[in-house]
């Protein structure tokens, strides 16, 4: 196996093209995407591709604690956004981890952290961060745990707590809390588009433009893609429109019957 690890700059990327989506270079998710990553690169994130033989074979994007795009509070760390290996079982995933720490180990940071979802293949998990050493610090609703690798002794990364004040702030109707970090997260908003018109829902789409609104608006640490009716998350990942269109459903049902989900 024959490994060839790249570094994307601007120019690379806009060339070489990200990982994800990568089929669709013309689709406005992928366009969006390497967009926000160009820009994000000037803030210090780094997009790590590996190929295997010329083929892309995973990648793994991380950036300081500071301008992470996920709700989470990381001062002095990296922060891994996103790790994806297409060949399982080649140790690709475990290589990246280590790349990311021992880029941590030469800027000084106090370590490397990531938010981690058993249950969605959105987030990674967290089976392969406790077996390279990360240990869990924090931890949120739906699912969601932060992991930590230290390099010294210093703070941990934590999340926020109000999580159940973002909802209700967002009030009644349907809300979309989107950013475009992820290429996917634009057909995720077009999905729940399509099934809040068939339901005659009026829904409000808003960007999440700079790490400061995910810190402040997301209600889950995942933090680039929310879907809110009511006040209560219904989705938090990309579902079909069918899907959505069910929960939209039963939530206007109770709504209607002035019954509210707990």
């Amino acid at each position: 196996m024959a490994l060839e690890w790249h570094y994307y700059n601007e120019h690379s990327l806009n060339t070489g093209g990200i990982y994800c989506l990568r089929s669709k270079p013309k689709s406005p998710g992928f366009i969006k995407k390497t967009a926000w990553t160009v820009e994000a690169m000037a803030a210090g994130l780094q997009y790590l591709l590996v190929k295997e033989d010329g083929k892309p074979a995973g990648f793994i994007e991380y950036t300081p604690g500071e301008q992470a795009w996920r709700a989470l509070y990381a001062d002095g760390y990296l922060v891994i956004h996103c790790l994806w290996t297409g060949l399982t079982g080649q140790g690709i995933g475990s290589a990246l981890i280590a790349r990311c720490v021992e880029e941590a180990r030469r800027l000084g940071k106090h370590g490397v952290a990531v938010v981690t979802n058993a249950d969605t293949s959105w987030a990674p998990g967290p089976e392969i961060f406790r077996k390279h050493g990360f240990i869990p610090v924090d931890e949120a609703a739906y699912g969601f745990e932060l992991y930590a690798y230290k390099l010294e002794d210093a703070p941990s990364p934590y999340f926020p707590r109000d999580w159940s004040a973002r909802l209700e702030r967002l009030g009644e109707g349907l809300t979309i809390l989107r950013s475009e970090q992820c290429p996917y997260i634009e057909v995720a908003c077009a999905n729940v588009l399509e099934a809040a018109d068939a339901l005659d829902i009026p829904a409000e789409v808003v960007l999440l433009a700079s790490r400061e609104a995910v810190l402040e608006l997301s209600p889950t640490p995942y933090g680039i893609f929310s879907v809110v009716y009511n006040g209560e998350l219904i989705a938090y990942h990309r579902l079909t429109p069918r899907s959505f269109a069910k929960k939209l459903q039963s939530l206007k049902k109770e709504a209607v019957n002035g019954i509210r989900a707990t």
